[in-house]
């Protein structure tokens, strides 16, 4: 049978497919904008410093929620509903949770890591140097580190050189100079350091030399003379001789006298609170022969005073020249006075009268007797060049009655050559000056001479 539809059939027909339609879109959509919670965050520590005060900075990640909920177990805050919470601070060491809850009307995820936060190390140690710091060394450590967990020690050129944990055994140091003792301290993540110096001396070594007194240093009794120490490491003396008089047995530099001529020992025995060690050395003690020589000593014409110099101190045992501290002048006790560089008129003058001669005078002088001349009558002695280089002590001059004469003191020239000049201190010391040759080169021209004179 055949139906034929109506107008109004067809049209509810229409209704119907129309609302299949538009369900079949609502449907569709309502698929489509259904988008889950993925949640995700991370963070960073400031300054990667996980001591406490932490400071953690959260980046959220998560995708499809609508509202957060974050819980931050002991920290500051302890909560927030911010997506982006912020700087969050933890102020106790230990492990932290951090939660995040997130969600929309359709979804709801939730994540929780463990942060873990330590407390702040302040490294510290005292180095104790046992005994003395003269090697070898002894150091003993006392660890005052504070929030430390591990340690590790390194004992430069120590023994022994390195060392983990907290307390290291005493360290000992053999080696003279600057040693860096380190201390590396380990909290979680957290590491720190300090360095301390310990200086090591060298070690004990014993030495000395004997400088005799100004007066004495040609070594003939009596001798008078210094015991320089120049040990390394010492702490302690003890001084013998087996013929010297020490001043001080246990001083670090004494004094020693030798009175006869002879071979001494001198021993040294020094020690540090270590150990002790000794050094013994022999010094030979000349007889006095009573006479100090000087040879090659230069003496200017009056023009080269300023450069060379016209005046000699047998006790300074030096030329003294115009340009020469003011001092050094009363300790003057020959002058000599040379005209010009054709040496036709010398004189050797005192000291108290060199003004009489182009010469300044001089504060203070001293008086000395000179006989230039070579005439025995001028005198009633005469010595010569052989008795002169001869003279190995004072027997010579001892007899002698040198004083100043007219005929004395008369100027010479440089025709006799060697000349034998005789004269006698102001403290009645006595000697000979030996003319040996003549140098000319102008202003500056000058005698060469040997000296010898009695000691005081």
């Amino acid at each position: 049978m055949k139906k034929i539809f109506t107008n109004t059939g067809w049209r509810n027909i229409g209704v119907q497919v129309s609302f299949l339609l538009v369900a079949f879109g609502l449907y569709a959509c309502f698929q489509e904008e259904t988008i889950p919670v993925s949640i995700d965050f991370s963070y960073t520590i400031g300054n990667e410093n996980y001591t406490t005060p932490a400071r953690i900075s959260i980046t959220n990640n998560t995708t499809g929620a609508e509202k957060y909920q974050w819980t931050f177990e002991g920290g500051q805050p302890a909560t927030s509903s911010l997506r982006d919470p912020g700087i969050i601070t933890f102020t106790e060491a230990g492990p932290h949770a951090v939660t995040l809850e997130a969600w929309s009307e359709d979804d709801r995820q939730s994540k929780t890591i463990s942060i873990t936060v330590y407390d702040g190390v302040i490294p510290d140690f005292s180095a104790e140097v046992l005994t003395n710091n003269i090697s070898p060394v002894t150091v003993r450590i006392t660890n005052k580190t504070e929030g430390g967990t591990g340690f590790r020690w390194v004992f430069e050129q120590g023994s022994p050189g390195e060392y983990t944990g907290e307390n290291p055994p005493d360290v000992q140091f053999s080696e003279p100079g600057d040693h860096r003792i380190i201390l590396i301290v380990e909290n979680g993540p957290a590491v720190d350091s300090l360095i301390q110096t310990i200086s090591v001396a060298a070690a004990l070594s014993p030495g000395f030399e004997i400088i005799p007194d100004f007066e004495d240093d040609d070594y003939e009794a009596p001798l008078h003379a210094t015991l320089q120490n120049n040990t390394v490491g010492g702490l302690q003396w003890q001084w013998s001789s087996t013929g010297g008089q020490i001043s001080n047995k246990t001083a670090q530099q004494p004094g020693i006298y030798f009175a006869q001529p002879g071979t001494y020992s001198i021993t040294l025995q020094a020690s540090n609170g270590k150990e002790t060690k000794t050094i013994t050395k022999d010094i030979v003690v000349k007889p006095n022969t009573g006479l100090r020589t000087f040879t090659d000593v230069k003496l200017g014409i009056n023009t080269a005073h300023a450069t060379i110099g016209s005046y000699y101190s047998t006790t300074l045992r030096r030329v003294i020249s115009k340009n020469d501290p003011d001092s050094l002048f009363q300790y003057v006790d020959i002058a000599y006075f040379g005209l010009n560089a054709t040496f036709t008129f010398n004189k050797f003058t005192s000291p108290d009268s060199v003004e009489e001669y182009t010469f300044e005078a001089i504060p203070q002088p001293q008086v000395t007797h000179f006989i230039n001349s070579l005439d025995k009558c001028a005198c009633g002695i005469a010595l010569s060049e052989s008795d002169f280089d001869q003279m190995t002590t004072d027997a010579l001059l001892q007899p002698l009655n040198i004083t100043s004469t007219a005929k004395g003191l008369q100027p010479f020239d440089d025709v006799q050559v060697p000349r034998i000049v005789l004269f006698r201190t102001q403290d009645n010391r006595k000697g000979a000056i030996k003319i040996k040759s003549y140098h000319r080169d102008g202003l500056q021209s000058y005698i060469l001479v040997d000296i010898k004179v009695q000691k005081k």
